[in-house]
């Protein structure tokens, strides 16, 4: 008897009570490994995941996850041998292999990047503007995220056993809440395997991960308001979960990607010769072809033109005709096996179905030629293309999760958005057109029922990275039938696994909370002048006040001459005189800017080593000749980098004149040295 597989349960690996269901290859039937979860303690794990996980994650700040989240990766990524070997029995190729396992570790890669780029060096992320409450400014408001104080449970779908249970975790983690793993069992065993050597690497904080390997029900009985599920599956299992009391009642966070029906449509102007017809049948069979067409991202309708269907039909059936069906490993296989035998009847069945109004163009769904395999044992089904009218119902409600896609025709681009609509919500949709106007109508008619659009021409196709590749920084999810849910996106989905919450109070409670300074709080003006200071012993609201300083007509006609920015409003007094804006000659905005650094700059060398940049650049009052310039500068954030002997450090700009109005207002980025050298 093969191996049964352990789940890894409040810090120790922990195997089922009984004997546990096999679970067979997918290119010869012969068992794998045997997974089962009886006898599991699945509120320990829940509590465990909250009482040990939680505190662990919430002592870290964004930077210090996203440092562990970055070593794991490259640690999976330098063992990842293994890996692609133990995929071989999912009945995936190389190529496929690489999207699920290099993309997974991709996944964690740019969410550690996008963490330290974007997120603070801290635990509270800050959301928008402040909001002034009252007219004194003593009584302001901003939202604020902070990590909940719950678990992640991701119950994840077989056709991605790496990147699927990866790309929910990442986000996750980031956000500083603990995962439960769930991966579906025909595909366990290289989840397994690749959760083995995260626990073995000793990198992330104990109890910020666990594994369920095996069923998962009564796990959900566990969860409350602080807890979130999120789902990859079935529709019909996704509102199982959906109406389940502790969601309904207690307002467990509910995701879920389910069914997708996904459609290409080709643009009218891509005629056979044209680049875009080319790219659109490659993308096509490709789509149909990867990971043997189970992706909940590929193209299950090709919408084209009427009188381009049988260009495209014959073009796709050609290049299907290359395609070689067998083992992964034998010589020239470009597709593997689907997931299993079970996996394989199922996709039988919903040929079947899709053939009461469709016509198979190309492929035989019980016959197929193998290569190094034997299809009688094997999970081997041959590519399937059909035709089908566009009036024709099953297309557009039944998806056969295979290397299975229907041609239909449609009479305009109105025509082809209402049939791509029938589908009643998807993951994606691409646009195969080198006309912008055509691509405009159609992504801004797919949009609301699509999670995203992919369009597709002779300009961007070297860059593209497909039809059916979710991105980390973009969301992956739909509406309606996709299951209304969203996952990554960047920042954004770190951003679900948090509490977004509206703080009222004065301004220094504002900025103790936020650790970010803000108007009203208090200013610390001191002796020593802040660019003297490093890293260390700076202090956020420490400040600068220089000025005044007068700026003469002379100033404003030797900038004017120096840069080249001669523009009236500088140097006609007339026209100046009649610009109802200004009533005069005024001082470049830059000139105020460049004066303002004149007056806070501290010139010797110092912990001070650079200035990279100003946001949030605006100008209020116009600044006239005579006029005298004040600026103050405050201490905004500190950020500290942990891969540099310097951080970053944001100030507060604010120039008024000598009647105290504000001219202009703008942050100043620098770079500070974390301790100061000799003779500084």
């Amino acid at each position: 008897m093969s191996r049964l597989l352990e789940s890894y349960v409040a810090g120790r690996w922990v195997a089922a009570q009984d004997a546990g269901t096999p679970l067979p290859s997918a290119l010869d039937g012969s068992e794998i490994a045997r997974i089962s979860s009886t006898g599991l303690d699945l509120g320990e794990m829940v509590t465990y995941a909250r009482e040990v996980g939680g505190p662990a994650l919430a002592a870290m700040t964004f930077h210090e996850r996203a440092g562990a989240l970055k070593a794991l990766a490259l640690t999976l990524m330098a063992g990842k041998a293994e890996f692609y070997a133990a995929s071989t029995s999912t009945g995936a190729t190389t190529r496929d292999s690489g999207v699920d396992i290099d993309g997974g570790f991709g996944t964690l890669l740019s969410y550690a990047g996008k963490a330290k780029r974007e997120l603070p060096d801290a635990t509270v992320h800050l959301d928008g503007n402040l909001e002034v409450l009252g007219k004194g400014g003593t009584f302001l408001g901003r939202h604020i995220y902070t990590s909940r104080r719950g678990v992640a449970v991701q119950i994840n779908a077989f056709n991605f056993p790496v990147w699927g249970f990866l790309e929910k975790l990442a986000p996750a983690f980031i956000a500083g809440v603990p995962s439960i793993v769930k991966p579906a069992s025909s595909t366990a065993y290289l989840t397994e395997l690749v959760f083995r050597r995260i626990i073995e690497s000793g990198l992330l904080p104990e109890g910020s991960v666990q594994l369920l390997s095996g069923s998962a029900r009564g796990l959900l009985d566990h969860l409350g308001g602080q807890d979130s599920v999120a789902f990859t599956g079935s529709a019909d299992t996704a509102a199982t979960l959906r109406a389940h009391p502790n969601v309904v009642e207690k307002g467990v966070h509910f995701n879920a990607e389910a069914d997708s029906l996904n459609a290409s449509i080709l643009g009218a102007d891509a005629l056979p010769g044209t680049p875009e017809f080319d790219l659109y049948v490659k993308q096509l069979v490709t789509e149909m072809t990867v990971k043997a067409g189970q992706k909940c991202t590929a193209i299950r309708r090709a919408l084209v033109p009427l009188a381009l269907v049988d260009a495209v039909i014959d073009a796709a059936s050609e290049r299907l005709g290359r395609v070689v069906v067998g083992h992964p490993d034998a010589d020239g296989v470009t597709m593997g096996a689907l997931a299993g035998l079970e996996q394989l009847d199922e996709v039988r069945k919903s040929v079947r179905g899709l053939q009461k109004s469709a016509t198979v163009v190309f492929g035989d769904p019980d016959n197929v030629e193998v290569v190094g395999a034997d299809a009688a044992t094997g999970a081997f089904i041959s590519p399937i293309l059909l035709r089908a009218d566009a009036d024709s119902n099953e297309v557009h409600e039944l998806e056969a999760f295979g290397p299975v896609s229907t041609v239909i025709g449609y009479e305009s681009i109105d025509h082809a958005i209402e049939l791509a609509a029938r589908g009643e919500g998807s993951l994606v949709a691409s646009v195969v057109t080198n006309d912008t106007e055509t691509a405009r109508a159609l992504v801004l008619g797919l949009a609301a029922f699509h999670g995203r659009v992919l369009v597709l021409n002779r300009e961007d196709a070297k860059e593209s990275t497909g039809h059916g590749s979710p991105l980390p920084v973009l969301v992956h999810g739909g509406p309606g039938r996709a299951g209304g849910g969203e996952e990554l996106g960047g920042i954004r989905g770190v951003l679900h696994h948090m509490q977004r919450t509206a703080v009222q109070g004065t301004p220094d409670v504002l900025t103790a909370v936020g650790q970010r300074w803000v108007t009203g709080s208090q200013r610390s003006i001191g002796d020593e002048h802040p660019f003297r200071k490093s890293l260390a012993e700076l202090k956020i609201g420490d400040t600068i006040v220089g000025g005044p300083r007068l700026v003469s007509r002379a100033d404003i006609d030797h900038f004017a001459e120096f840069t080249g920015d001669t523009f009236y409003a500088h140097t006609d007094p007339a026209a100046a005189a009649a610009n109802p804006l200004f009533g005069g000659i005024v001082a470049h905005g830059y000139l105020i800017v460049s004066l303002a650094a004149g007056l806070f700059v501290d010139p010797a060398p110092g912990p001070v080593l650079a200035n990279f940049g100003v946001d949030n650049l605006r100008f209020l009052t116009p600044v006239k000749a005579e006029d005298s310039l004040t600026v103050t500068l405050t201490a905004k954030s500190i950020t500290p980098r942990s891969s540099a002997d310097y951080g970053e450090v944001r100030w507060d700009a604010v120039v008024t004149n000598q009647d105290d109005e504000s001219v202009a207002t703008y942050d100043v980025l620098t770079l500070v040295a974390k301790t100061r050298t000799e003779g500084n």
